[in-house]
C-alpha cells in the first residue's frame, strides 16, 4: 500500500529540502512545517500516512506530537511517526518508540535511510489494514467434509485450481459450502499466510459497492470524512472473494472487468491510478449465464469469472454426507456447548436421511445445534429435539393415477394437487416451488391464498387438503 500523504516538521532547511525532494519523487504529497503548533494546525486539518519529525522543535518536543497524537487529538486515522534524531539523543528516540513512534533515523541520514523508512511503512500500513478485513475466523479450520463422489470431485479440483492462479467460479445453493471452498483454495494456494479478503457483495448497498471493493478520497461524497481503502487494494498480493457476486450493478461490474483485465483502478473521487496483484475468486447462488441471456449480466465479465468453474452439489444429492456431517456438528456443538451426548437414535438418524435440506449444510448445522442445547441431558438426540417433518406428518396428495378417486375431481382440484405436491417435494422453497410449476411466486402466492393456506404451512410440514 502506497505511502500517499507525508508530514514533515522540521526547522532544519537542509533536512526537510532533501526529505521533501525524495518523498516528491516517489509520487508522495508533502506538506512542511517547522513547529509543533503549526503541526497540531495541519494535523486537524488533513489526514497523513506518514510524519518525520524531529525530536527537537523551536516550541516544544517531538514527544510533544506524539502525545498530542494519542491523548488530545480527535484525529480518526493516526499516521506512521518516525523520529529524526542526533547521536546524543538516543534516549529520547527510545522515549518516542515507547509513545507509539513507528521508526526513527539518526543525523545525518542517507537517501537509502529514507526508502527504508518508505517501505517499511508501506508494509506496516498495508499489515494493519488487512488486519482488519482478513476473513479466515475461529471456525474457519475445519476441512471441507465429506465422503460422497461428488465432494471427492470437488476436493480434487480444489487441489488442482489452487496451484495456480487462475480466477475460480464457485457455484451452488445457499448453504452448501461456497465460502469454506474458497478457503480450501486459499488455504492449499503458494498465497496461503497472504491477505484473504472477502466482500460480501448482496449485503452492501449499491451506493457504496464501489467505495467497499475500490476505496475512496476524503470529501468524495456525502459523509466521506476521510479516505477509505478498498478491499482490492487491502488484497494486494494476497486472495479476494467477491461473494454473491451477480448481484452488483451492471455499472460496477464494467470497473471490476477492468480490475481483471488491467489489475488497476482509481478510488472513488481519486485521480491516482493504483496497480494490484489480487487472485479473485467469486461465488454465486444463481446462474450467471442465464443472467446474461436476460441482459443483466456483461457476457465479457461473465467469461473472465468463468475461467475454472467449480459448482457444489446440493446436501439431497449426497445423502452419504448427511450422516458424517451431523455428526460432526454434534462433536462441535457438544463441546461448545459442553453437554454430554452418545449421538442420534435411529429414528432420528433416519429423519436426517428423509429430509430434503433446502438449506443444505447451514440448515444442517442450525438443526443440530438447536437440538444438542434441547437434548435435556438424554443420552441420544431424539426425532422431537430435530424439529423435522416426519412421515406421518406430512401431508400426502391424493392418488391422482387412482381412477376411482379421480371420479368427480374438478380440473381446480387436479392443479391444487399438483402445487401442493411439488411443495411438499421442496419443503416450502416458494421460488424453487415457483420454478418447478411455471410460474412467478407471486402467481403461486395468490393461488395458495384461495386454497386458504400459505408456504409456512408446507414449511413445518403439516400441510392438510
Amino acid at each position: 500500500m502506497q505511502i500517499e500523504k507525508v508530514l514533515i516538521i522540521n526547522n532544519e532547511p537542509p533536512i526537510f529540502k532533501s526529505l521533501e525532494e525524495q518523498l516528491r519523487s516517489h509520487r508522495c504529497s508533502v506538506v512542511c512545517v517547522k513547529t509543533k503548533a503549526e503541526a497540531e494546525v495541519m494535523l486537524r486539518k488533513d489526514v497523513f500516512d506518514l510524519i518525520f519529525l524531529d525530536s527537537h522543535l523551536p516550541d516544544g518536543e517531538g514527544k510533544d506530537i506524539l502525545k498530542y497524537l494519542n491523548e488530545f487529538s480527535d484525529i480518526e486515522e493516526k499516521p506512521l511517526v518516525a523520529i529524526i534524531t542526533g547521536y546524543g539523543s538516543i534516549k529520547s528516540a527510545v522515549e518516542s518508540i515507547q509513545l507509539g513512534a513507528f521508526d526513527y533515523i539518526l543525523k545525518p541520514f542517507s537517501l537509502q535511510e529514507i526508502e527504508g523508512v518508505l517501505k517499511k511503512a508501506e508494509s506496516y500500513q498495508h499489515l494493519e489494514k488487512v488486519n482488519q478485513f482478513f476473513s479466515i475466523n475461529q471456525d474457519d479450520d475445519q476441512e471441507f467434509l465429506g465422503n460422497s463422489d461428488a465432494i471427492q470431485q470437488v476436493r480434487n479440483l480444489i487441489q488442482k485450481v489452487a496451484a495456480t492462479e487462475v480466477t475460480v467460479l464457485i457455484t451452488g445453493e445457499n448453504g452448501t459450502g461456497k465460502e469454506m471452498v474458497a478457503r480450501e483454495i486459499y488455504r492449499q494456494s503458494h498465497l496461503a499466510g497472504k491477505p484473504y479478503i472477502t466482500v460480501n457483495c448482496a449485503a452492501i448497498s449499491e451506493n457504496l459497492i464501489e467505495s467497499e471493493f475500490f476505496g475512496h478520497e476524503k470529501g468524495s461524497f456525502t459523509h466521506a470524512l476521510k479516505r477509505h481503502i478498498g478491499r482490492f487494494e487491502l488484497a494486494h498480493n494476497g486472495t479476494i472473494l467477491l461473494d454473491e457476486i451477480a448481484e452488483i450493478s451492471p455499472h460496477l461490474q464494467s470497473k471490476l472487468l477492468r480490475v481483471l483485465q488491467e489489475k488497476e483502478f482509481e478510488r472513488v473521487g481519486g485521480t491516482q491510478t493504483i496497480k494490484v496483484n489480487v487472485r479473485v475468486l467469486a461465488s454465486t447462488n444463481r446462474d450467471l449465464k442465464q443472467l446474461v441471456k436476460d441482459g443483466t449480466f456483461r457476457e465479457d465479465l461473465y467469461y473472465r469469472l468463468n475461467v475454472f468453474p467449480i459448482d457444489i452439489p446440493p446436501l439431497r444429492e449426497r445423502k452419504s454426507d448427511i450422516l458424517l456431517l451431523a455428526n460432526f456438528f454434534l462433536n462441535r456443538y457438544t463441546n461448545k456447548h459442553k453437554i454430554q451426548l452418545k449421538g442420534f437414535s435411529p429414528e432420528s438418524q433416519q429423519l436426517l436421511l428423509n429430509h430434503r435440506w433446502p438449506g443444505n449444510v447451514r440448515e444442517l448445522q442450525n438443526v443440530v445445534e438447536r437440538a444438542v442445547i434441547l437434548s435435556n441431558g438424554i443420552p441420544f438426540i431424539l426425532p422431537n429435539a430435530l424439529n423435522l417433518p416426519s412421515f406421518s406428518e406430512t401431508f400426502i396428495p391424493k392418488d391422482l393415477n387412482d381412477p376411482e378417486l379421480m371420479k368427480g375431481i374438478s380440473l381446480e382440484e387436479i392443479e391444487k394437487q399438483h402445487i401442493f405436491r411439488v411443495l411438499h417435494a421442496v419443503q416450502g422453497n416458494r421460488v424453487q416451488a415457483a420454478k418447478l410449476l411455471q410460474v412467478t411466486t407471486r402467481t403461486l402466492h395468490n393461488k395458495l391464498t384461495r386454497y386458504h393456506h400459505s408456504i409456512k404451512d408446507f414449511k413445518k410440514g403439516n400441510v392438510i387438503s
